[in-house]
């Protein structure tokens, strides 16, 4: 698969800290949590996925505040944020991480377009967000995102521990 290495990775790091991680998905429905299963001997590691492709998912299951997407948009730094951070919580987990975008074709607004994807870690009780403006097709955007998603989990995990 193609994320292999980099979940792998996320594996060891996390097997060495005996923590867990959650996902809480959006415009890649799942596919981050596949790549994480994927992985041989995750199930020692991964705790579970919300894939909550809803504004009303996000809000029951990750307690998302509607005012925040209200004020915000659901795909914003503020909303993801509150996606790792309710994933972790629900689930336990020791990290989670947190994608909503705009994989395409349709979706794009003015000062959103198509490719737009934040991301929110939640990695030992700090939360970060970051923003990336991804270029191609709806596939490669959800790729794109897993990519950086695993990447963004990792850097965090090795700097702050």
């Amino acid at each position: 698969m193609k994320f292999d290495k980099l979940a792998a990775a996320l594996g060891a790091e996390l097997g060495a800290r005996d923590w867990t991680v959650t996902t809480a998905e959006s415009c890649t429905g799942g596919l981050l949590s596949a790549a994480i299963t994927a992985v041989s001997g995750s199930s020692a590691w991964f705790e579970q996925s919300y894939v909550t492709y809803s504004n009303a998912s996000k809000v029951s299951e990750l307690a998302v505040l509607e005012a925040t997407i209200e004020q915000h948009g659901v795909v914003s730094e503020p909303v993801v944020e509150q996606m790792s951070l309710g994933a972790a919580l629900a689930s336990n987990a020791d990290c989670a991480v947190s994608i909503s975008g705009i994989a395409g074709p349709g979706g794009a607004t003015e000062t959103k377009p198509v490719g737009t994807v934040c991301f929110g870690w939640a990695v030992d009780g700090i939360v970060t967000a970051e923003t990336y403006y991804f270029t191609g097709d709806r596939e490669s955007v959800r790729e794109q995102s897993v990519e950086i998603a695993l990447k963004g989990l990792l850097q965090r995990i090795q700097f702050y521990v």
